[in-house]
């Protein structure tokens, strides 16, 4: 494969996480994020997601099977999905009647990702009810909506889907020995995991055969900015990154703001770093070398799709740089 191929059967999907902007209501974010819906229909992206984050001043949704629904009226190709439903504050019986019910309204279109995230700061946590939420109750409550989907809980879930939406399990550490027991799929992202994919060997390796998933997959998230110049998908950056900082010092994640804002500012030199830092997570730059790094990423992943999870101040900017990325696969 020449530096810059990417695998025929590589797929391309983005994680959309309502991102708002300074000066934009939550109604006009969340408007955002069905627009670029239609998008990545249009362009030929293989998933949307949507997340759930509850109570965060820089993302308008904390609802996923809401915001999927929308999307899903106003679409007709994608498949669309959650990036993830929380189990934690969740009992399976009513993730099962959601995403079966979506199922139901969209057949062949719908993903269940789930995670066991329980919220960005203690007094969300205390407001979502859940303080504590280790792996065994993500493995028992993955298992029951499992059971709920094909008709092997305790009682039935309805709608009864013919063919059930497939899950996904958001994954780090242990959360992949989950997914490997149960012959699920994963979705895995973080500097560490993506430098050392020793623990996604381990998950191909211990993997068990599931009727929905009869081999491991693996979706690998991450940051994409495609641009014209390395300069240029910096400049792109720059907003998410400036918030990625600023949250470490504030404890807020906050709304995006803009480049000529942010480079108004003076920093200090941990603030710097965090940025580099960030920054140094993220597959920036012209579209030759983005493909490069992509494909140097499958290769040593073994990643079977890649999600990019971007976001920019401008929409304008988002549409032109979600454009670029899905021309990668046709170069």
């Amino acid at each position: 494969m020449a530096p810059t191929d990417l695998p025929d059967t590589l797929r391309l999907s983005l994680l959309d996480r309502s991102r708002t902007r300074v000066g934009e209501s939550h109604a006009a974010a969340i408007e955002g994020t069905l627009v670029r819906a239609e998008r990545a229909d249009a362009l030929g992206f293989h998933r949307y997601w949507t997340a759930e984050h509850h109570s965060v001043p820089g993302i308008a949704s904390g609802s996923p099977p809401l915001l999927v629904a929308a999307a899903a009226a106003r679409t007709t190709r994608i498949r669309l999905g959650s990036g993830g439903v929380m189990l934690a504050h969740h009992r399976p019986l009513v993730v099962a009647e959601q995403f079966a019910m979506l199922e139901a309204m969209h057949p062949g279109r719908i993903d269940l990702g789930v995670g066991r995230s329980l919220g960005f700061t203690a007094p969300v946590r205390e407001a979502l009810g859940v303080t504590d939420y280790g792996t065994d109750a993500f493995a028992r409550d993955i298992t029951a909506v499992l059971d709920f989907l094909h008709g092997r809980g305790p009682v039935t879930s309805l709608p009864v889907v013919e063919d059930p939406p497939p899950v996904f399990v958001l994954a780090t550490g242990r959360g992949l020995e989950v997914a490997a027991r149960a012959g699920l799929p994963v979705v895995v992202g973080g500097p560490r995991l993506l430098a050392d994919p020793t623990p996604l060997d381990r998950y191909r390796e211990t993997f068990r055969p599931s009727d929905a998933t009869p081999e491991p997959y693996v979706v690998v998230s991450l940051e994409v900015m495609v641009a014209d110049s390395i300069e240029d998908a910096r400049g792109l950056l720059l907003p998410e990154a400036w918030a990625m900082a600023e949250s470490r010092e504030t404890g807020v994640f906050g709304p995006l703001r803009s480049p000529a804002e942010i480079l108004d500012r003076r920093f200090r030199p941990q603030q710097l770093r965090r940025m580099e830092d960030w920054m140094a997570g993220a597959l920036h730059g012209e579209a030759g070398k983005v493909a490069g790094e992509l494909a140097a990423l499958v290769e040593r992943t073994g990643a079977d799709e890649i999600m990019a999870s971007t976001s920019t101040f401008d929409r304008d900017d988002l549409a032109r740089a979600d454009t670029a990325l899905a021309e990668l696969l046709r170069r």
